[in-house]
């Protein structure tokens, strides 16, 4: 693969009221990749996220964020959005009285409407989606899901478990298709059979159209997503990247090694 990558971070640093977090952090994703990021709380994971989608809390103090050949410092999250980057939230917002269904329309129609650029400059092939196509879109992406049709008209992410509202952040995943699809601990806090149906629908929707950057805590997850690379941050930087198995060796030897190794190379 030697097109140049969809994601590229630049020696990113991240302060937050004034304090650093991201401390020169560099990172490459293209599609048909499946990368996980791990790291010790603290480590500034969640930091990196909100900050790849613009979140306004996060100042980039310098470093770069590259998304298909151009910076994207300056766009908004929903301009990002529309360029083709997606993120799965820890903690996904209820909206009652707005269903599933009226949801995604809006934010498919959003996906395909013309923004100032629309990444790669191609106007959308039409105004927005027919209520008769979208339909049978999400009747099929659902069925990929193995998710009950019911779930198009329950309001959204209200009254939802956690593996549910999960699931319903990746039927948005699998409905809007972005390029590089950002999951920030999306595992945290799910039963085994809730983890089983995130893992499933992200293998299903992962390919040679999407690369995925699984970030988490625990290495359980990537025993159901096998990921090609797998990258250690501790501090704010990546500080060993491999494949898939040093998230085994993480698991049976934690993050110590990791921070000894910063230490020597420090000293």
């Amino acid at each position: 693969m030697s097109h140049t990558p969809e994601l590229v971070i630049k020696d990113l640093h991240v302060g937050i009221e004034g304090k650093e977090i991201l401390k020169g952090l560099d990172l490459e994703v293209r599609k048909g990749e499946i990368h996980a990021l791990m790291g010790p709380n603290g480590s500034g994971k969640s930091t990196f996220a909100n900050t790849l989608m613009g979140h306004p809390k996060y100042e980039v103090t310098s470093g770069d964020i590259l998304f298909k050949g151009e910076s994207i410092l300056e766009m908004e999250p929903d301009e990002r959005s529309r360029a083709g980057l997606f993120m799965a939230f820890q903690y996904p917002v209820a909206i009652p009285g707005l269903t599933v269904a009226n949801f995604l329309r809006t934010a498919l129609n959003a996906r395909l409407a013309p923004a100032g650029t629309n990444g790669d400059g191609a106007m959308p092939h039409k105004k927005g989606i027919s209520p008769k196509e979208f339909r049978a879109l999400l009747k099929e992406r659902m069925a990929l899901l193995k998710m009950d049709e019911s779930w198009a008209g329950r309001y959204l992410n209200d009254g939802f478990s956690g593996g549910e509202k999960k699931r319903a952040e990746i039927l948005q995943m699998a409905v809007l298709k972005p390029e590089i699809a950002i999951m920030d601990e999306t595992d945290s806090g799910l039963d085994i059979d809730a983890l089983r149906i995130v893992a499933d629908g992200v293998n299903a929707l992962a390919g040679p159209a999407m690369g995925v950057l699984v970030i988490t805590h625990y290495n359980r997850i990537l025993n159901y997503i096998k990921p090609d690379k797998v990258h250690v941050m501790v501090d704010g930087r990546i500080q060993v990247s491999g494949g898939a198995d040093l998230a085994l060796k993480l698991e049976s030897q934690g993050y110590d090694w990791v921070r000894e190794k910063q230490e020597v190379e420090k000293s």
